[in-house]
């Protein structure tokens, strides 16, 4: 199934550590005919040294980080899909500042559900298990801000999928063709 944007779509599937932004911002992007983004191969060096040596990362970390998903999500003029883990609300006012209509699919999982998935990924990912709890603690959940979907990361990603497809479809930002 694929979808005719009817306006610009600049998504940000986000959610802590092993709850799926990837995969399902990937499958979206795929629908939707748009750019797929790994907002991890923006971050800095140091920070993805911090993050292979598990130290979690700071405020002041994620400042330049954010700004060059911004900037990324502002290249692409039809849109795009860009994980971004968006934790802490002043995160994703700091890129809603920057980004006209930006929306967010926020996957929401249990503690132990991450820990399972970011440690059946550990040899090919830089973040390690022993920081999941850090993101847990920084997360402050999108409850009630405009431009979210909330999901249940547990379901199967082609459900995911759909809700966030008709969810753009009932934003009038794209329909089914």
């Amino acid at each position: 199934m694929s979808y005719l944007l009817l306006q610009p779509c600049r998504l940000v599937t986000m959610g802590v550590a092993g709850c799926g932004k990837s995969t399902l911002g990937a499958k979206v992007a795929e629908a939707l005919g748009l750019e797929f983004v790994e907002g991890d191969d923006f971050h800095s060096k140091a920070s993805q040294d911090k993050m292979r040596h598990g130290i979690p990362l700071e405020d002041a970390d994620r400042i330049g980080w954010l700004d060059a998903v911004a900037r990324e999500l502002n290249a692409r003029p039809a849109g795009a899909v860009v994980t971004c883990s968006s934790l802490k609300r002043a995160y994703r006012e700091r890129l809603r500042s920057q980004v006209p209509a930006l929306r967010f699919a926020f996957l929401d999982i249990s503690e132990a559900l991450a820990l399972e998935r970011v440690a059946a990924r550990a040899a090919h990912h830089l973040f390690p298990p022993s920081l999941v709890p850090s993101q847990f603690a920084a997360l402050e959940r999108p409850t009630g801000e405009p431009g979210v979907l909330t999901l249940d990361g547990a379901l199967p990603l082609a459900r995911l999928q759909q809700q966030v497809l008709q969810w753009l479809q009932a934003e009038g930002v794209a329909r089914e063709q």
